[in-house]
């Protein structure tokens, strides 16, 4: 009897024990790696850190845009059971206003459980001393340090630079990374276009948490690839030099070496603070700089289009000497007026010009000579001629938003269902009617006029160091063409009677050749014209004409082009002139293009031109 207990008592221990014994071997042998993985869950978190963005530099190796730390406390959505009970807790302790609420409310809706879920940024170091001694309230709460955009020349680079911003629901879903705390994005100039080029791949960190998801400490942190180091061809001082210049004028200004295209300096004013944006900007402010009449938001320098006057004369005059529609020699006679169908088109001097060549047309600037040529040559070659000076079309510069200039053409016109007349051509010969371009473009017409090159702008020198490549074509016109387009420049400025004498540098043994411009932005009537009383300063600002002026020294070895647009200035000769001198002579001063380690690629020579 006992011998059959105690046999059944060890057939019972024994199946025990061999079942604890298959569960311990499939525990720790079959499923150990699995469970050990689990465990290593359990007290660590794992997730993605967002990179480091590349920094920009200018020609001289200056930061103008770079990272400095961003304190913020973050929430690990799937390490708490009621994140709205920790988002007002946290509350609390670092105050939430109600852009900040709206965001979380956004966010949350929107970003993946194992994201994590930004509740501050900014934080103060009192935020974080209260933060960590309230750490075992906050379950999933933890802080990190980030980066944040920082432009040490804000205003001044703003529109070249750009801004960033965190991004939207759009953004997102194309891009799932933009969902990691501290990711921005580029809204605009080169963080904009450039912003495969800065923002760099993420990261990830472990870090250990307890059974409540608190973090106890840091595990392991692979830091992400930060973005590429972008060097531009951009001379800081030179662009200050040129905002102070400009003043409290509404203006434009553009330099560039007009051997290569290098834009040196680029400034449109009035501008703004781009480090408004990073944090996300209040309505108010908002609505403050787009209510602004001076429209401080639009980059004036590529996106502003403008009539481009009489700069435009020097077009008009290749246009006429390529298709042997005049000849240099060739007079016209200018009574101060040009009848036509019934319309008479005044010349800017109401007492004329008298029988003038293609030379003295340039340098007083004449209408009537110019309404003439147009006709002539007509506006095919017109257009034609302004496509290969960068006149029309869009130029390929690394910023977002570039307007393209326009002068149409009849065809052109009429597929738009508009219809065109001989006035239209008339007054695209001074540049007027439905002529427009912008000061970016003037810039590198100049550039075109100076060397016979198809030079093309560009800001961005040097990706991590690696040059830009350039190719320079000629221009389609002859060498004869373009030495009496240059030579009428030259006597604008440097020849008695010229339109330009306040534009004659101050500066021993060098010469500058430029063309004065004014565009009118309204019509005046024919009789107040003539009545011999009309000033069109004494008009409301917003109705004076716009002040222009191109120029490129030093004239008998071409280094520097210049293009200045004043807005409502009036006139180009007295307003946007001198202030064309003043930076051409700084840029020559300071000769940026000597200002640099990095190898200046190909250069265009003026006298390389075609036949």
């Amino acid at each position: 009897m006992f011998t059959r207990r105690a046999l059944l008592l060890l057939a019972v221990q024994t199946g025990v024990m061999g079942t604890l014994a298959h569960h311990l071997y499939k525990l720790q042998v079959v499923e150990g790696g699995t469970l050990k993985e689990q465990a290593r869950r359990n007290r660590t978190s794992r997730r993605q850190i967002s990179p480091a963005r590349g920094e920009i530099y200018d020609r001289c190796g200056v930061l103008v845009a770079g990272n400095k730390p961003n304190w913020r406390a973050l929430v690990m959505v799937e390490e708490t059971t009621d994140l709205q009970a920790v988002v007002d807790r946290f509350a609390t302790i670092v105050p939430l206003d109600e852009r900040d609420r709206a965001r979380i409310e956004r966010d949350r809706k929107h970003i993946r459980r194992y994201v994590p879920l930004t509740l501050k940024e900014f934080l103060t170091w009192d935020d974080v001393a209260r933060l960590g001694l309230n750490a075992p309230s906050l379950p999933g709460v933890l802080i990190d340090v980030g980066t944040t955009r920082e432009y040490p020349f804000k205003e001044l680079m703003s529109h070249i630079i750009g801004y960033v911003a965190p991004p939207n629901e759009t953004d997102v879903q194309h891009d799932a990374a933009l969902a990691l705390p501290g990711m921005k994005i580029g809204r605009g100039g080169l963080e904009q276009t450039q912003e495969a080029t800065l923002r760099g791949q993420p990261g990830t960190v472990e870090m250990e948490v307890n059974a409540y998801g608190r973090v106890m400490g840091e595990l392991e942190r692979v830091e992400g690839q930060p973005g590429a180091r972008l060097g531009l061809t951009l001379d800081t001082v030179l662009q200050t030099r040129i905002r102070e210049r400009i003043g409290e004028r509404v203006a434009s200004a553009v330099v560039m070496d007009c051997r290569n295209g290098e834009v040196m300096g680029l400034v449109s004013t009035p501008s703004f603070d781009p480090t408004l944006f990073d944090g996300g900007i209040s309505r108010t402010q908002w609505n403050s700089l787009i209510t602004d009449p001076a429209t401080p938001l639009v980059d004036k320098a590529v996106s502003g289009l403008y009539p481009p006057g009489s700069t435009f004369k020097p077009a008009v005059a290749l246009a006429a000497l390529k298709a042997h529609a005049i000849t240099p020699s060739e007079r016209f006679t200018c009574p101060g007026y040009y009848d036509m169908g019934g319309v008479r088109f005044h010349c800017w001097s109401r007492y004329g010009h008298g029988s003038i060549n293609l030379h003295q047309a340039l340098k007083y600037s004449c209408d009537v000579y110019f309404y003439q040529v147009a006709r002539r040559c007509g506006m095919d070659a017109i257009h034609e001629a302004a496509v290969s000076l960068g006149l029309s079309g869009h130029l390929p510069i690394e910023l977002p938003h570039m307007r393209a200039g326009s002068v149409p053409t009849p065809e052109m016109r009429r597929q738009h269902g508009h219809h065109w007349n001989g006035g239209d051509t008339v007054n695209a010969g001074i540049g007027q009617g439905l002529v427009q371009t912008t000061p970016l473009a003037l810039a590198t017409y100049t550039s075109r006029l100076a060397t016979g090159r198809m030079v093309q702008p560009h800001l961005v020198r040097t990706v991590s160091e690696k040059l830009v490549p350039e190719d320079i074509p000629p221009l389609p016109f002859t060498k004869d063409s373009l030495i009496a387009a240059r030579s009428g420049m030259f006597a604008v400025v440097n020849e008695p009677q010229g339109t330009a004498p306040k534009a004659r540098l101050n500066l021993p043994g060098v010469q500058m050749a430029g063309k004065t411009g004014s565009a009118q932005v309204r019509n005046v009537p024919r009789a107040l014209r003539e009545s011999g009383h009309f000033n069109s300063m004494n008009l409301p600002w917003q109705y004076r004409p716009h002040a222009l002026f191109i120029c490129f020294a030093p004239y008998d070895n071409p280094r520097y082009a210049v293009s200045v647009v004043v807005e409502h200035g009036n006139a180009g000769a007295t307003e946007a002139a001198p202030l064309a001198a003043q930076i051409m002579t700084d840029t020559l001063v300071r000769d940026p293009a000597n200002r640099t380690s990095l190898s200046r690629g190909v250069v265009a020579r003026a006298d390389d031109v075609s036949e």
